[in-house]
This record gives C-alpha cells, structure tokens and sequence, in this order.
C-alpha cells in the first residue's frame, strides 16, 4: 500500500511540472478585436439600455500601419484579402438580412474583399474558421458587391470595423490607413 501511494505521489509531482513547463503565446502583434451591430450590445444588454435586437457580430484582427504603404503595396490590388490579419475575419448575423439583393440567413460567414484604388469586392463566403485567404474557394461564396473606397483625412493606424445605423439597416464600416469603405446591410 505504501509503495502504490508513493507511485501515484511521483505521478501527481511529474504531471504538476509537466503542466508548470506550459507556455503561453506572447501577445499577438494583430490583436483580435469584436464590432456588434447595435453597437456596443453586451454593455447595452447588461444596462437594460437595449432599444434594438442583436443584428451582426463582426470578429478581425487589427494589423498596424507601421510606417508601411498598405493598399497597392502591402495588399495588393486585385488579390482576395482576409480583411484583417490572422484568422479570416468572420461576420455573424443572428436573423436573416440582405447585402446588395442577396437574402443571406442568419448564420455565420467569412467575409473577405478584393481591394482596389477605386472599389472593393466585398465578398461573404460561407467556408468559416480559416486561415487569412489561403484556402479561400470561390464557389462558396453567397456574394458579392462592389462598395467605392472614400479617401479620409485621418490615417488609421490599426485596421477598424464598426457599424453606423442607416435608414434601411446599417452599414459595416471598415477603415485602415486613409481608406474607408462602408458595406450596405439590409434588415
């Protein structure tokens, strides 16, 4: 009995420093950032202040500016692009909208642009937890709409998105260096 006890002793030692040598990943360079539609919604919900439903959750990750050209150069025109860093950005609309004259379910998608100087190629494909644009299919897109690029004065450092209330739903803005486009959302 004492020498079973001693067993499981050793084990329970070996295990707590295996577990002690675990580490954690550094802070991400992109971080992962959350936009809701209403805006704000988990701090409205708890304040009882709710005059909307739960429409669209957007989640992305923020790359930075840092010094670089981003649009022609980092990004290059034409090519599909994750819309953020890391993981593909990922849009949830929790009832059924409209984008453009496609009637898109409630559900969860992947959304991605192809950027130019003038106009983006905004794209919702329903293939969801992946990587950037690497493995990005085409035939499981839902659709697609051109939106125009607006030039602003301000120069966004991190990449952005959040959502502004319209007369017919809202818009998706998305936002990085001197770039602006807005993504028309029908509810």
């Amino acid at each position: 009995m004492k020498k079973a006890s001693t067993v499981v002793l050793f084990l329970l030692i070996g295990f707590t420093c295996l577990q002690a040598q675990t580490k954690f990943p550094q802070i991400d360079k992109s971080p992962m950032d959350m936009s809701y539609y209403p805006n704000a919604y988990p701090i409205l919900k708890i304040q009882d202040k709710l005059t909307e439903p739960l429409i669209a959750r957007v989640i992305f990750s923020r790359p930075q500016k840092n010094g670089r050209a981003i649009f022609g150069e980092l990004l290059e025109y034409g090519k599909v692009w994750r819309l953020g860093a890391n993981e593909a950005t990922e849009i949830e609309f929790f009832q059924n909208v409209k984008i453009g004259t496609t009637k898109i379910k409630k559900g969860r998608y992947t959304l991605y642009c192809i950027p130019l100087a003038e106009k983006w190629t905004m794209i919702i494909n329903k293939e969801t937890d992946t990587w950037g644009a690497f493995k990005y299919d085409q035939t499981k897109d839902l659709t697609r709409i051109e939106v125009p690029v607006q030039k602003q004065s301000e120069i966004l450092e991190a990449f952005a998105m959040t959502f502004e209330k319209t007369s017919t739903g809202a818009n998706l803005l998305m936002a990085w260096d001197d770039f602006k486009v807005a993504l028309p959302i029908s509810f």
